[in-house]
């Protein structure tokens, strides 16, 4: 591995923690100084939103763009029709055309807030272009032979779901082949000669560099991320209330910008330095704070992040939200605290809303949460069957119902 890249690009992504594995880091860095690198990433529209998971390599087009080169948000309207099977334990359930064309247009907004889309910027593809026309006995023949089979089954997305003699079908074998052909097909239209993805896609990018040097006899190069976990173990993106979606129509700007003033700690830093464009060195002195001091990294994480998705006016509309909320109580006073035995645990989130008073009853409680009513520290919770013990509750649990109603609850 390159200790001192020279080009910009590399330079920027590796002292930010982006970089975890590249086919050929010397001869990429050499190709980004020469001059501009055309790149993708590929997104498969198996949701009407992208989510936070999403959001790193987002963030590393943005990068890739602002260091002088030019990125490809390809959209998988092609391939989500097979599904890609990696590190999954079952079949991803098959959508149809329209139901694909619906989670494209939907996710296409979030690419705009981060890419510059005008005359020779970034581009926005759909592999349908050239995946939905291919003849079946042509494709097998020019491409298919170039792959070995023992090969494929040796990446580990692939072996692990063997190992568990869990089910691979034909048809998800064949996404593999699909994903290097996409690699191939825009090299020969537009070369570019780079494909990114986090490091679970390890195996689809190296089966496109390989495909791509044996038919066009051309040097490309693949690039993933590491795949993000949060301090205590959790996978990134994910909370009690489900996916962060970053369309605003899913999420609220508001509860996105939550999310991110609820980071523990320990990942503040790591976290300004992935999702944000602030100097280093000022992500790593955030990071370094102690006690409520670390709240201020937390806040200017949360604002960051989204004044890039929302625009600043939302961030700034989310953090007085959020002041008046936590500071005067939402309603001019302190938040009213309310005290649960520790043998009075696990509680349900029923429960636990009749002995605070919020509700008058259970039938009450369970109507606002299968309406969406419910929030634990600002998180939506659907299931009226949530289950709170002491370590969800923790130093405390913020209960909202609504932007006025209001529980702190702690054990006691």
């Amino acid at each position: 591995m390159t200790p001192t890249p020279k080009s910009d690009f590399l330079r920027i992504i590796m002292e930010r923690g982006f970089l975890a594995d590249c086919t050929d880091l010397t001869a990429l860095d050499d190709a980004l100084i020469e001059g501009p690198v055309t790149a993708y990433i590929g997104y498969d529209a198996t949701a009407a939103s992208l989510h936070v998971g999403h959001l790193l390599n987002i963030m590393l087009l943005r990068w890739f763009q602002k260091t002088g080169h030019r990125p490809i948000t390809l959209m998988g309207g092609g391939t989500t029709k097979v599904g890609d099977p990696s590190f999954r334990s079952d079949e991803r359930p098959l959508l149809g055309p329209e139901q694909i064309q619906s989670n494209i247009d939907g996710m296409q907004k979030v690419f705009a807030q981060y890419l510059d889309y005008g005359e020779n910027g970034a581009m926005m593809l759909n592999n349908a272009e050239w995946l939905d026309g291919l003849n079946y006995l042509d494709f097998l023949r020019d491409i298919g032979r170039h792959f070995s089979v023992n090969r494929m089954l040796s990446f580990e997305s692939v072996k692990s779901r063997l190992d568990r003699e869990q089910s691979l079908s034909f048809l998800e074998f064949n996404y593999m082949i699909l994903q290097a052909y996409d690699f191939l097909e825009q090299y020969r239209r537009y070369e570019c000669r780079l494909q990114m993805g986090g490091s679970d896609q390890w195996g689809n990018i190296v089966n496109g560099v390989d495909l791509t040097r044996r038919v066009l006899d051309q040097e490309v190069w693949g690039l993933t991320t590491p795949l993000l976990t949060t301090s205590d173990g959790r996978k990134m993106g994910k909370s009690q209330g489900g996916a962060i979606w970053l369309n605003g129509d899913m999420l609220s700007p508001y509860e996105f910008w939550q999310f991110w003033r609820n980071t523990t700690d320990a990942d503040v830093g790591r976290f300004l330095k992935l999702y944000t464009e602030l100097p280093v060195d000022e992500c790593d002195r955030l990071g370094a704070l102690q006690g409520s001091e670390i709240n201020e990294g937390k806040i200017r994480l949360a604002n960051e992040v989204t004044t890039l998705l929302h625009g600043a006016e939302a961030a700034a509309s989310a953090e007085a939200t959020a002041r008046e909320v936590f500071e005067q109580g939402g309603a001019g006073g302190d938040l009213e605290v309310v005290t649960i035995a520790p043998d009075a645990l696990p509680i349900s989130v029923v429960q636990l809303l009749t002995q605070t008073g919020i509700t008058g009853s259970g039938k009450e409680a369970k109507r606002l949460i299968s309406e969406g009513g419910l929030r634990l520290n600002n998180e939506a919770v659907a299931d009226p069957q949530t289950q709170l013990d002491a370590a969800a509750i923790g130093d405390g649990l913020k209960i909202s119902v609504g932007k006025k109603k209001h529980r702190m609850v702690q054990i006691g």
